[in-house]
């Protein structure tokens, strides 16, 4: 008889906030953290106050842009075994379970249920240079757009014969 206790960890991530659902021997506990560092500090310390079985315990977050990699780096440098998963996996499991509200609980308590049913792959955190190269990359990217769309605005000043709006720009 296997004894052992796997309680899971569902948390929706968003830009602001962390909505959890810590799944303990099929009981759901629901909280909401910040999502920023005070946040991810009060959560572990939540995590250790709880009475999930922090040995074998499994964290399970959807990949949601960047958002994501502040929390699952934390948990992760924490020692706990973090997931991060294709959001179309999670949908997936969704329309099987019929579920047809959505909100950020509900979100939270179904990123558990999938971790606790399929048990994805453990997450591994990118060196810290890896993920430095990744900001730098994009935020190059963004400012090439940002030129991009501003020469596309002085085209169409010039084209609209607002060829001194065009100039006035360029100085």
């Amino acid at each position: 008889m296997n004894t052992t206790r796997n309680d899971v960890l569902g948390i929706d991530v968003s830009k602001k906030k962390l909505d959890l659902a810590l799944l303990i021997n099929g009981k759901l506990k629901a909280k909401v953290f910040d999502n920023t560092s005070a946040g991810h500090r009060a959560l572990v310390e939540w995590l250790r106050d709880s009475k999930a079985s922090l040995a074998t315990l499994h964290i399970c977050m959807e990949a949601t842009g960047v958002y994501y990699e502040a929390i699952a780096t934390t948990l992760h440098a924490e020692g706990f075994k973090v997931s991060v998963v294709n959001p179309a996996c999670i949908k997936g499991f969704g329309s099987g379970e019929n579920i047809r509200n959505k909100n950020d609980e509900i979100d939270a308590a179904l990123i558990a249920r999938y971790c606790a049913a399929m048990n994805p792959e453990p997450w591994v955190a990118p060196p810290l240079e890896q993920r430095q190269l990744r900001a730098w990359t994009l935020r190059v990217q963004s400012l090439k757009d940002i030129r991009q769309q501003e020469q596309n605005r002085i085209e169409a000043h010039i084209v609209a014969g607002l060829q001194d709006v065009a100039d006035n720009v360029a100085e």
